[in-house]
């Protein structure tokens, strides 16, 4: 039965993750979830297209494609909403993650010949092949006389962005340098995928995504100047023509559902999608940001999002983040981004190496029957990181803990060098599984320190913080340290799907049902169910142990050319 109140209104939100995408149908009167849905990617499971040793992580956009068919179907059929109160749908997705498209917006991964090739697959976030790339880009930057096009990227280009990715996968491969018209950030080609079909020349693309990840400023009309670009390779400067010179913010409208997307997803063709944007800053949004609040996206990675007036930022450029955009967040405001490269990940790691010895010896058992493996594998799925986490947080203050490092993944935020790598040191006879957990939290709550600490050494004040994410909500233990290591009271977001949320704020506003993105967050944004508070002793402790990280810090990185 169809709902015919035409005094309401509902909005659409999907956010792609790193293993999964969610989509949740929101009330726009108050920000309900009306219904919502997750799916796995097929292909990603199966670890297709990737290599953990090189640092090589690639997505074949059938994932994305599939994902975005059967969440936002489920969640149509399961509202029973009338299609005709969905006003609009809005994306956000993991950046900065490319992918070569044909002249008329196909991902090269659906052009035959082209279906198993790595590098035509998306290349997401986490993929490290283009660190000799990033080291090219900033050589030159820094060298070649003209405008230093990465002064508000933090000063320093990362190998997880746009042009180094790129460059890194045309010198790989002959055959998609030659195929690939264009490229396009993955929410710009999910957002083009569904909307009725215009050139892709005149596609509107995503402010976010551009001023972070592509060092596109209005500063100098666009991207990165052309000589400056032909003199990485002549290939650049011929895709600069090939990309955009405008960019969009996420509240505005970039086309309206296409006939054949509308008929798949039992929507209509008056649903409007917006321009697409980031999942950290659309999380941002989902978690009401304002002026000097810091927003902590903690999943694999983590996003630190926080947004200044132009006021504030005025001319100056934050060093070693992960840029600083007008508009990316919140239009009207600068949107500030940090992050790490690894925090949830850097703790699955551990649970891997940890996991080995069951994976490949108990379960390869002839002793146990099928049955035994899988209800003993089950058991140990579940307890494993409670148990860690137990025993870890049971460890008194003064009991020595090992002293690790948390850039498993290499560094993002403060000033970005993914060439580093995670280190211990302090290890003991003693040393035990949680005594090693612990030390692999308090590192990834150190890492965050070292975000905060640059923020405001560069005279950006945060007054309050907020989590939000799987490991905020689900880690006490995790966030009681951070508090205690930031030694500031965090908030924790309510909602299971932030940056879904954030994107159906965009959504409405888009739709014309709010003014703002501010208004529209005041409304629609999440409750917090949680709040964690300094515990004074704790700190006392953690001011000492943050002299061992830092040591540490000093010694990898003076060292880490050497190895």
């Amino acid at each position: 039965m169809m709902i015919e109140n035409t005094m309401k209104a509902y909005v659409i939100g999907l956010d792609y993750g790193t293993d999964s995408v969610r989509a949740v149908m929101i009330d726009t009167n108050n920000g309900d979830e009306i219904a919502s849905a997750v799916h796995y990617y097929e292909r990603w499971k199966e670890n297709k297209y990737c290599d953990a040793a090189a640092n090589q992580f690639r997505q074949h956009p059938l994932d994305h494609l599939e994902g975005l068919e059967k969440t936002i179907k489920r969640i149509v059929s399961d509202s029973k909403i009338d299609p005709k109160l969905i006003k609009s749908i809005c994306i956000d997705t993991t950046g900065s993650s490319p992918v070569p498209v044909t002249k008329d917006g196909k991902p090269l991964a659906l052009v035959s010949g082209f279906e198993e090739n790595q590098n035509a697959m998306m290349v997401l976030w986490k993929d490290h092949t283009a660190i000799n790339e990033a080291n090219e880009i900033n050589e030159l930057a820094a060298n070649w006389g003209g405008e230093d096009f990465t002064k508000y990227e933090g000063g320093i280009y990362s190998s997880e962005w746009f042009w180094a990715k790129i460059l890194h996968i045309i010198r790989a491969d002959k055959k998609v340098r030659e195929a690939a018209y264009s490229w396009m950030e993955h929410c710009d080609l999910m957002t083009f995928s569904l909307i009725e079909k215009t050139e892709l020349d005149s596609f509107k693309r995503s402010r976010c995504a551009a001023g972070h990840k592509a060092m596109w400023h209005k500063d100098w009309d666009g991207l990165p100047d052309e000589e400056f670009l032909k003199k990485l390779d002549p290939y650049l400067a011929k895709l600069r023509e090939n990309l955009y010179k405008e960019t969009y913010t996420a509240d505005e409208v970039a086309g309206t559902l296409s006939a054949a997307w509308a008929d798949k997803l039992g929507l209509t063709t008056d649903t409007l999608v917006t321009v697409g944007t980031m999942d950290a800053h659309a999380g941002a949004v989902g978690a009401k940001i304002e002026e000097h609040a810091l927003v902590r996206v903690m999943g694999t990675s983590t996003c630190d999002i926080i947004v200044a007036s132009k006021d504030v930022i005025n001319q100056k450029t934050v060093r070693g983040i992960c840029g600083q955009v007008d508009g990316s967040v919140i239009p009207g405001l600068i949107g500030l981004e940090a992050g790490q490269s690894a925090f949830g990940d850097l703790l699955a790691w551990f649970k891997g190496v940890l996991m080995w010895p069951i994976d490949q010896l108990v379960m390869q058992s002839d002793v146990l029957s099928e049955e035994q493996k899988s209800a003993l594998q089950e058991e140990i799925s579940a307890k494993f990181i409670k148990k860690l986490t137990e025993d870890s947080e049971n460890i008194p203050l003064a009991e020595s803990i090992p002293t690790a490092l948390d850039w498993i993944n290499g560094r993002r935020t403060p000033d970005a060098n993914q060439e580093l790598k995670s280190a211990f040191s302090g290890l003991s006879l003693g040393t035990r599984a949680p005594h090693i957990f612990k030390a692999l939290v308090n590192a990834i709550c150190f890492g965050a320190l070292k975000i905060v600490e640059r923020f405001e050494e560069e005279g950006v004040a945060i007054h309050s913080i907020i989590g939000i994410g799987g490991v905020a909500r689900k880690s006490p233990f995790v966030m009681q340290t951070l508090a205690n290591v930031l030694n500031r009271p965090i908030k924790v977001a309510a909602s299971d799907q932030a940056p879904a949320l954030g994107a159906a704020i965009y959504a409405a506003v888009a739709a014309g049902i709010y003014d703002d993105v501010i208004t529209a967050s005041k409304h629609m944004g999440s409750d917090f169910e949680a709040e964690y508070t300094p515990q004074p002793e704790a700190v006392k402790v953690y001011g000492k142990l943050l002299k061992s990280y830092e040591d540490l810090s000093d010694f990898v990185e003076t060292n880490h050319h050497k190895n």
